[in-house]
């Protein structure tokens, strides 16, 4: 059996008072592939660090073998001192690597090697870290969240090349597919410890369920017998001396183990503000097109959106993914085409960019605005400390400035803003962004059973296969298609075929080898001549124009009967009253439901 390339033994580490681990272990072997997993804040990263040799340990010993190059790609690289790509490349090759390793390598990532490192997009940012970390032949990569900002494609390269190497890694990642395609091995940090087991991914949730479930087992099995030594003792310390004492001892042992125990984390509580009801027709995108400096971003695109549809956006970086979801929620006008909102839209963004976080903000100030200290969720009023812990915040943190706070915290808090607004239309832009597998979990169950409408955009394609109705991809030169389901159906229909880029070398779209363009599956062909097109009458166009006024007072009726039903004392006060309101209720919700259905068949017909 070969010796290992690198041992983590007994590693203890304290930061401000709070112990991140204790007593962690790790062993990295020739031919590893190892995911390391572990809830927000459970030392991940920390972990990695000191196995890179950034980060010095309180107590505890890391070897690594003479011999063994180990390369290490943070969260966020620092490109300082470096003037071109390809400086910070080459600083990583070893002294028998030849130069002509990192050209290539850079030219495999769509780089030439002269760019200014600190120009770069997150995605470019990221493949330039990449080539650094994959150049020459390491023999252990360490890897900290490797897909972040890489597109669908760029993951897919990333798998490809890391199936391929031999060298032994250890990845954390939030991406299960990633980590189910990759990993050999799971080492789970849970409350300052690592433990292994010698299987993938795949098997890791139901072990650690099976894990957690026998623990508190034994928990309850402790309570019991403190319980029963605590009887002991009260009746009085007699009989056999030495017995006593001992039994003395162990009660205390056993108080101390109590006193020292780790509860598990708790999971976040997801909750979102759902507004009023939409129409039925949420976005009726018409033969719309958008371009930037001659480049089609949208070219001749209709999309029809109903209420209740959950539809991921995917595509490579620079796409158009955020200028089509601006065009379909008006935010953005395109150069041709029409784009019709329906009726009663009530529409909560999610940037997951962070842009508008202020960061000496606290993080009660930016949940509330800085206007006092209660926030409004589903109609009743909720301190923010009480809302927050929802989402895993002491009530300390609701003090604490957002630039303390770590990537997950960020992302939670992020998520709580977007939950605490009225919505009946969530656009989502990359939600998954440095989330945890459990709140991965909690996400896709609200999304599930979200009343409204939701535009998702994500490189996650588990999740997407989890939560979406249907996937808009982009095919190219601003061309987009949509296909019914998720990520793996929308691949299904498309005969295996993949997300790269069809745009032709040497134009606005050239992408690099880790996106270079494949034909996409080709398109049914249009069988028999159209049918001719049906002229609306004045009647209709006079329905179409007269409906949405209708429909909104329809809806301001329901509500006013609905706030008259929950009064709780009703029924027995007043039963006839009940029982009038009951029947209005139900006649004119039959009403609308009739408006929705006509105004729809309209717009569709105007549309043709």
């Amino acid at each position: 059996m070969a010796p290992p390339l690198l041992t983590l033994k007994n590693i203890h580490l304290t930061f401000g008072g709070h112990p991140i681990l204790t007593g962690a272990e790790l062993t990295v072997a020739p031919g590893d592939r190892i995911c390391l997993v572990g809830r927000n804040g459970s030392g991940k990263s920390t972990l990695l660090k000191i196995a890179a040799g950034q980060v010095q340990p309180d107590s505890g010993e890391r070897f690594g073998h003479p011999n063994a190059i180990i390369r290490y790609l943070p969260q966020e690289a620092d490109f300082t001192g470096y003037a071109t790509t390809l400086d910070y490349v080459e600083a990583g090759l070893s002294p028998l690597d030849e130069s002509y390793l990192a050209i290539s390598m850079l030219a495999d990532m769509g780089m030439s090697g002269m760019e200014d490192p600190n120009r770069l997009s997150g995605g470019e940012a990221r493949r330039v870290a990449l080539a650094r970390v994959l150049v020459g032949k390491p023999d252990v990569i360490l890897l900290d969240e490797p897909t972040n900002h890489l597109d669908l494609p760029a993951i897919e390269w990333l798998e490809s090349e890391l199936q391929k190497t031999r060298a032994a890694f250890v990845l954390i990642s939030h991406d299960r597919r990633f980590l189910e395609t990759l990993s050999k091995s799971t080492v789970w940090i849970d409350r300052g410890t690592a433990r292994r087991i010698p299987e993938g991914f795949h098997a890791f949730e139901a072990w650690r369920d099976a894990t957690l479930e026998e623990e508190e087992s034994n928990w309850h099995k402790l309570d019991r017998k403190i319980a029963r030594e605590n009887d002991w003792m009260h009746g009085g310390v007699t009989g056999r001396r030495k017995r006593n004492v001992r039994r003395v001892a162990e009660l205390q042992a056993m108080r101390q183990m109590k006193r020292e125990k780790r509860d598990v984390q708790g999971n976040v509580r997801l909750q979102a503000s759902e507004g009023s009801t939409s129409g039925k027709l949420v976005i009726d995108a018409v033969s719309v097109s958008k371009s930037y400096e001659d480049r089609p971003i949208v070219l001749d695109t209709s999309i029809r959106i109903l209420r209740g549809d959950c539809v991921g956006v995917v595509g490579p970086n620079g796409a158009g993914k955020t200028t089509l979801l601006k065009l379909l929620t008006g935010e953005l006008e395109p150069d041709d085409g029409v784009v019709k909102l329906g009726t009663s839209l009530e529409l909560v963004s999610l940037d997951q960019r962070r842009d508008e976080l202020n960061p000496e903000w606290t993080v009660a100030h930016a949940m509330t605005g800085g206007r006092g200290d209660q926030v409004i969720i589903n109609g009743q009023a909720r301190h923010v400390a009480s809302y927050m812990k929802d989402f895993l915040f002491t009530p300390e943190q609701t003090r604490s400035p957002l630039k303390v706070l770590s990537g997950g915290e960020r992302a939670r808090l992020m998520l709580a803003r977007a939950l605490s607004k009225p919505s009946n239309v969530l656009v989502l832009d990359e939600p998954t962004n440095d989330l945890d597998l459990e709140t991965l979990d909690l996400l896709q169950e609200l999304l599930g059973a979200y009343q409204g409408t939701v535009l998702l955009v994500s490189h996650d394609r588990d999740f997407l296969d989890r939560v979406v109705t249907s996937v808009i991809a982009a095919e190219g030169d601003g061309r987009w298609t949509e296909y019914p389901g998720g990520y793996s159906d929308m691949l299904a229909q498309r005969a295996g075929e993949d997300l790269r880029r069809t745009d032709k070398p040497g134009g606005a779209g050239e992408r690099a080898p880790v996106t270079a363009g494949i034909k996409l599956a080709s398109q049914p062909a249009v069988v028999g001549a159209a049918p001719a097109k049906k002229k609306m009458s004045f009647k209709d166009k006079h329905a179409l124009e007269t409906l949405p006024k209708t429909i909104e007072q329809l809806q301001r009726d329901i509500a006013k009967m609905e706030a008259v039903l929950a009064d709780p004392n009703l029924f027995s006060t007043d039963p006839a009253k009940y029982r009038a309101n009951s029947k209005m209720l139900a006649e004119v919700q039959a009403k609308l439901a009739a408006a929705e259905e006509q105004w729809l068949e309209l717009e569709m017909a105007a549309s043709e």
